[in-house]
């Protein structure tokens, strides 16, 4: 993949949130990547190591009152966004960056029909359009995620759906103003197998179709090796290794990415018990000053506790951040 400027770079971010005057727990510290045009990151890790925060950060929807950039930025074609003012903002939330949120249960209004809600968004990035028109765009979103009877759809309200025909709405919802860059937190949390599979399907093809780009979040290696050109593994809020998805799954560096992967059941497994992570992610209150992963890692030294590993390039588009990587290597 021949890489361009990239659409988004995030630099050196570190995002605290405040709990009282005194005290404030660090949720994302020094984080760096880049986002290409047409291409999809995968960003991996378990539930509380950053990876909601740091997408929820890009377009600014972390609460103001409680939240604290300590350090970095955060560039959409090269223009600060954290820097940006709010109504310039707005201009780009929903229209040249979309989102969708991990619960589509309650991410949409259970008093409003699909189509108020669909039309609500065209209407709110271009106050002078047709309600016709409004309702047009609506129908074609609801056709293009290919939800049988589209018209019955933007007359009915979000409870009477299941799970998997609002995921296919918030993704309609999410594609309405064809957005350069689409954000997409979990997209597949509690769709069973078949209807996950049809979701994954249908954000691959609106992105042939539109060359929009793609973050991915999950936990779920399934999910990313089925999406991602590139992978990013976070661990307590720090990025763990970063590379082409084949690399990071064939050629894991960092010893949690090892875990993970080791964990993850497949169809050759011969084993009785999957592999496991001993022990579990620390708190935001107790992370630890050196490597988070180091009281769960098994290469670790009494450096590890201390010092925080430098991010170290294994080739051109892999990189890891471990002070024992080159053992990992050997083992991997």
């Amino acid at each position: 993949m021949t890489k361009k400027e990239p659409l988004l770079e995030v630099r050196d971010l570190s995002i605290a949130f405040r709990m009282d005057r005194k005290t404030k727990l660090d949720a994302v510290r020094n984080l760096s990547f880049c986002v290409y045009p047409g291409e999809t990151l995968g960003i991996l890790g378990e539930s509380g190591c950053g990876k909601s925060v740091t997408c929820m950060s890009v377009l600014r929807l972390l609460p103001e009152k409680t939240t604290v950039y300590e350090s970095g930025d955060i560039f959409y074609e090269g223009q600060s966004l954290l820097h940006m003012p709010e109504k310039k903002l707005s201009k780009i939330r929903g229209n040249e960056i979309s989102m969708i949120f991990q619960e589509p249960m309650t991410s949409l209004n259970p008093l409003f029909t699909v189509g108020d809600q669909l039309m609500e968004i065209v209407r709110t990035h271009d106050p002078k359009i047709e309600k016709s028109e409004a309702y047009r765009r609506a129908l074609e979103a609801i056709t293009d995620v290919r939800i049988p009877n589209p018209e019955r759809i933007l007359e009915s309200y979000p409870f009477t759906m299941s799970g998997g025909m609002l995921q296919r709405i918030m993704i309609a919802m999410a594609m309405l103003n064809k957005p350069k860059l689409l954000i997409c937190d979990e997209p597949t949390t509690a769709l069973d197998v078949t209807i996950q599979a049809q979701v994954l399907d249908l954000m691959n093809r609106l992105k042939e179709e539109n060359g929009t780009s793609i973050i991915i979040v999950t936990h779920d290696l399934g999910v990313i090796s089925e999406m991602s050109d590139r992978v990013m593994v976070m661990y307590g809020g720090r990025k763990c290794e970063e590379g082409v998805a084949n690399d990071v799954f064939f050629s894991p560096k960092h010893p949690y990415t090892l875990g993970l992967i080791a964990s993850h059941p497949s169809a050759s497994l011969d084993k009785e018990r999957l592999p496991m992570i001993p022990g579990s992610v620390p708190s935001l209150k107790d992370m630890p000053k050196g490597c988070p992963f180091n009281n769960r890692c098994p290469y670790a030294v009494e450096s590890c506790a201390e010092i925080m590993p430098a991010e170290e390039k294994y080739s051109e588009d892999h990189s890891v951040s471990c002070h024992k990587w080159r053992e990992v290597d050997q083992n991997a």
